[in-house]
């Protein structure tokens, strides 16, 4: 497998490593070879992996490519969280206070470099929060009382190590980049209680009253014990065996922080952090949907420097999507070039990549319920009242901010509809989903997968009633077993 070691500057990295080349982030990113290559490992090496930055799209593009990414978005969004921190590194807590017992002072701090730190002493401790976090370079803050406790994680760029660190980096980056596995943590195993997560305060939420009463209702005659929890009951989260998420899910809201810590702690989950982080990117879905060859609108990613061919390429009216728009927040029509140039050049200051795609009006979408690559239900979506979105919030009357919806039986749906929704749903694993289709000129598109899809009492269940929960139930079972 080749290997690729991405930086921000290639010139000041010199490897000798077979298999092994030194690129630029800009080039990993923009050049269309990169999306070709099958089987690669990346190693992400930017000087800055905040959200959206250079360095957080390599490893999303990579994941997109199906290329082994490290670090990998899930890593780099666990960083932010020092809750989230503490509850993972809680598996090695005892490793932990042993690794430090010895030093004086009461603070101290930790830098791991591919896994190892320049003091041997320190050579358990170091492997462990690199198993787990997988950051090339990553600085770890402790302080003493009563023991030792994390104030703070960060990864850190090659320019915040020390001059007298660099000689062993470089021993370090050759030992680590020569190996042929990399490890990342096990998941443990546990039985069955459900926690619904549901956040009172959602703008949109996934699930209407009705529909989380019909839950609890088919899971007690299921044998499973339900119980809705909110978005401070984080610290409960480990008194459950299953987690259902039914409230919003961003990469940078509660949801993903319960999703990451469930999965640490082996509880069965709907759905995935890795799902969450990946439908919540629409950079992400346009890049893997492209490379397994799945029809959409014409789609082009776009940052500064490719911003004026989105006209001569896709053309107008065309519609721009900030990468984690999500029921229609963030996504903007632009009917003319001025209007075109306004969004963009504002959107672009959020993000250095968004997507521009080709407007394509239909009167209804397709939404197609998956779970764990089984189609579960079918509904069509149809737009707004005299808008082009299937949401319209600027709407002045409540019933006029969303469409009708109609639910029909799965067989009346077109096979090439269903047989594209099930491969879109295959690039992001198993787990629920939601793929919006548009059927134009008899030609079906994927508009967009979506995780943590809505089930609302009197929509999605209007066809199957009681048997599209006990689908989503039976999953969790699933996965608990």
């Amino acid at each position: 497998m080749n290997k690729y070691i991405v930086v921000n500057q290639p010139e000041k990295w010199n490897f000798s490593i077979e298999n092994s080349t030194v690129i630029s982030a800009q080039e990993y990113l923009t050049d269309p070879r990169f999306s070709l290559i099958k089987k690669a490992r990346i190693f992400n090496l930017c000087k800055d992996y905040s959200y959206q930055t250079k360095g957080y799209y390599v490893s999303l593009l990579a994941e997109a490519r199906g290329h082994l990414a490290i670090p990998t978005i899930k890593n780099l969004v666990d960083l932010k969280n020092l809750k989230l921190v503490k509850f993972i590194s809680d598996d090695f807590e005892d490793v932990l206070q042993q690794s430090l017992k010895n030093i004086k002072t009461r603070e101290f701090v930790l830098s791991i470099y591919f896994g190892q730190n320049i003091a041997q002493k320190y050579k358990e401790i170091s492997g462990l929060f690199y198993k787990h976090f997988q950051v090339p370079f990553l600085r770890v803050q402790f302080s003493f009382h009563t023991k030792w406790n994390i104030e703070s994680i960060k990864a850190i760029s090659e320019a915040e190590i020390p001059n007298e660190h660099l000689a062993c980096i470089y021993e370090f980056a050759n030992q680590y980049f020569a190996k042929k596995r990399y490890d990342t943590p096990k998941l443990i195993k546990t039985d069955f209680d459900l926690a619904i997560l549901v956040n009172p305060n959602d703008a949109a939420p996934p699930s209407n009253l009705k529909a989380l009463k019909k839950f609890i209702e088919i899971a007690e005659k299921m044998n499973i014990y339900a119980e809705i929890i909110g978005p401070k009951d984080l610290s409960r989260l480990t008194s459950f065996d299953a987690l259902f998420i039914r409230q919003s899910t961003e990469v940078h809201n509660e949801a993903y922080a319960f999703a990451r810590k469930a999965q640490q702690e082996g509880i069965a989950i709907i759905d995935y952090p890795d799902a969450i982080l990946k439908c919540c990117n629409k950079v992400f879905m346009a890049e893997a949907l492209n490379n397994a060859h799945i029809p959409t609108p014409k789609t082009l990613i776009v940052y500064k420097e490719n911003k004026l061919n989105v006209l001569k390429e896709i053309g107008l009216p065309c519609v721009l999507k900030a990468p984690d728009s999500t029921f229609s927040f963030g996504v903007k029509k632009a009917e003319t070039a001025e209007e075109y140039s306004k969004l963009v050049n504002e959107m672009l200051k959020e993000s250095e990549l968004i997507i521009a795609q080709e407007f394509c009006a239909s009167d209804y979408d397709w939404r197609i319920g998956i779970i764990d690559n089984e189609i579960f239900y079918a509904c069509k979506y149809y737009m707004a009242k005299g808008h082009w979105q299937i949401y319209n919030w600027k709407a002045k009357k409540k019933n006029d901010q969303d469409g009708d919806a109609d639910c029909l039986p799965i067989e009346k749906v077109p096979k090439k509809v269903l047989n594209m929704a099930l491969k879109s749903a295959k690039i992001m694993g198993k787990g629920l989903y939601g793929i919006d289709i548009k059927v134009v000129h008899n030609s079906p598109m994927v508009i967009e997968i979506n995780d943590n899809p809505n089930i609302d009492f009197g929509v999605e269940d209007l066809y199957y009633g009681d048997l599209v929960y006990k689908k989503i139930l039976t999953a969790l079972k699933i996965r608990v077993q």
